[in-house]
């Protein structure tokens, strides 16, 4: 008799358990993200992921969304468009997400986006800026400018702001360099500034001594100069070892401590374009500043931003839907009006983003603030 019941009793356990445990699954709404862990843009990768994983803690401790907390699945891409392809089908069809969001580059984030975008569950780019991404369809957006309009906002910076004329281009030539580099080109003429040579070269790039040499017979004021904080901090430190005192205006790639470290002093008076302004008077920004190297002990970047940004959007549309319907969060999403990290955002009808360009210069070792630009005409993210 004590046998018998000792085994319903634990019976009855396991099935109160299994049930609890149910409902607790239930009770989670799952985020996607594929995201560079390994390889060469890994430590992008873990900041964007760390960026995700902070607002998802603020959230939860906040009660959640609709009663119920969040949870993020997270796949290593590598960066890479085969591996991005794989993941968005297993978080779409195993993982059960209701949104999915990139923290990674434009080419993995362009190969996922056509999964989402034919599976019709919403897809969010947190910081690649390739256009073909959200051209994929009405599902899919993107929390971060679209190349060619950060390299509208660089000419502008250039020759209205600073007075430069005489520009050379160093053009990281992937789909990230590239985009920029075109939209800098497209506006240079109207701000009064002569391109006197554009000089490409390749991600695996690290010494830049031919270039150096043509740039310096060059004599350039201004150089505009593409590429990603492993690229940007060794042709910085050549640049300026080899005596060329022009100004750099860099990007978004170069947003992070790291190119800080690599280039030294040489990266004292950069000036980049990016979505991240570190003196914002915004609550939000100052939170998320606070908060983050509070959590992960390490100066926040763009790309950390960008990833908080991005869940910040998900969470604020899956609310608007009230549940978990795909459907119901793209159309939300469509409508978002949310004031984050990286600014005020608000999406056109393909899913592109609308708001300020902030503009950071490296002074004592740090990025800190140096102007805005908020030319709507010229932010314009295309349409179509």
């Amino acid at each position: 008799m004590g046998v018998k019941l000792m085994f319903q009793g634990f019976l009855l356990f396991a099935v109160t358990a299994a049930f609890s445990m149910n409902v607790m699954a239930a009770e989670l709404i799952n985020l996607g993200i594929n995201v560079p862990l390994t390889g060469f843009a890994a430590s992008d990768g873990e900041s964007a992921l760390n960026g995700a994983k902070l607002a998802v803690a603020q959230i939860n401790k906040a009660g959640g969304v609709n009663g119920r907390n969040l949870e993020l699945i997270v796949y290593d891409d590598q960066a890479s468009p085969k591996e991005s392809v794989a993941i968005a089908t297993k978080l779409i069809e195993k993982d059960k997400v209701a949104v999915g969001i990139s923290c990674s580059y434009s080419g993995a984030t362009r190969a996922a986006a056509g999964v989402y975008q034919a599976a019709k569950v919403p897809y969010i780019s947190a910081y690649a800026i390739h256009p073909d991404i959200t051209r994929a369809g009405d599902y899919v957006f993107r929390t971060s400018f679209v190349g060619e309009v950060q390299g509208r906002a660089g000419a502008k910076l250039a020759g209205e702001i600073l007075h430069k004329k005489r520009a050379v281009l160093i053009t990281l030539n992937n789909d990230f360099g590239e985009s920029l580099a075109s939209g800098f080109k497209e506006k240079a003429k109207e701000y009064g500034i002569t391109i006197v040579h554009e000089y490409p070269y390749t991600m695996k790039d690290r010494q830049f001594g031919p270039i150096v040499a043509r740039v310096k017979a060059d004599k350039p004021d201004v150089i505009y100069a593409t590429g990603y904080y492993f690229t940007a901090g060794p042709l910085v430190t050549q640049l300026r070892a080899a005596g060329i005192n022009a100004t750099v205006i860099g990007q978004e790639g170069f947003d992070t401590q790291t190119f800080i470290d690599i280039a030294g002093a040489a990266a004292e008076g950069v000036i980049i374009t990016t979505s991240l302004d570190r003196d914002s008077t915004s609550q939000e920004t100052q939170d998320f500043i606070t908060q983050y190297e509070k959590m992960f002990i390490r100066k926040t970047d763009m790309v950390a931003a960008s990833g908080h940004t991005a869940v910040k959007v998900a969470a604020a549309a899956i609310k608007c839907a009230g549940g978990v319907d795909r459907t119901a969060i793209r159309n939300c999403m469509a409508k978002t009006n949310l004031a984050a990290s990286t600014g005020t955002i608000s999406f056109n009808d393909l899913g592109e983003i609308i708001k300020d360009v902030q503009v950071q210069i490296v002074r004592d070792g740090q990025f800190r603030h140096f102007a805005v630009i908020d030319d709507a005409r010229l932010l314009a993210p295309p349409t179509k």
